[in-house]
């Protein structure tokens, strides 16, 4: 198994099903902080629905059409960064991410979506990467704009999550504007 480093203590590798206690536990460290706007933090609510998480995203990766990766801090898992979306047919993503309490304001979801958008934009070839995410969600909207993403537009009322209704905002990067961005970084 790979592991890249985030730095301070951190590092980005794959979750995969044989680790559901440990992504169980960390769900429960992330649930009220995170389940208001990551289904995947509200649905591995046991062990075997935590497995079937990392499961579809396993046969995902298998299929080339999704993949999950952990962010450890100093050996605990704290958070994540997927490909909810991978299709290489329109060379287009979605880039999803979550952090238990802990472990927020470190930097670490930034660190770990460059690492994810690079390696869609330089190894894979896609052109287009898409972040959706609630317009309640501040602190995801400003990772956003912080990676460089622009705001495309919402889908009014699009998500209904936990008895709301979110409107849900797109966010997006082409690879162009990745590439240019990272060169004066």
């Amino acid at each position: 198994m790979f592991a890249t480093s985030l730095g301070e203590g951190a590092e980005l590798r794959p979750i995969e099903p044989w680790q559901a206690e440990e992504f169980l536990d960390h769900v429960e460290r992330a649930r009220e902080y995170a389940g208001p706007y990551v289904p995947l933090t509200v649905l591995a609510e046991d062990l075997e629905s935590a497995r079937g998480v990392l499961q579809r995203y396993a046969d995902k990766q298998a299929a080339d059409t999704g993949r999950l990766y952990g962010i450890w801090l100093d050996g605990t898992l704290v958070g994540g960064v997927l490909f909810r979306i991978f299709d290489t047919s329109v060379d287009g993503c979605e880039i999803g991410v979550w952090l238990e309490p802990s472990a927020a304001g470190r930097g670490l979801v930034t660190r770990a979506s460059r690492v994810l958008i690079d390696w869609a934009v330089d190894r894979r070839g896609m052109h287009r990467i898409e972040w959706l995410v609630s317009s309640r969600n501040d602190r995801s909207k400003a990772t956003a704009a912080r990676l460089g993403f622009t705001k495309d537009g919402v889908l009014r009322e699009s998500f209904p999550w936990q008895g709301i209704r979110h409107d849900m905002e797109v966010w997006s990067v082409l690879a162009p504007e990745w590439r240019a961005a990272r060169d004066v970084r």
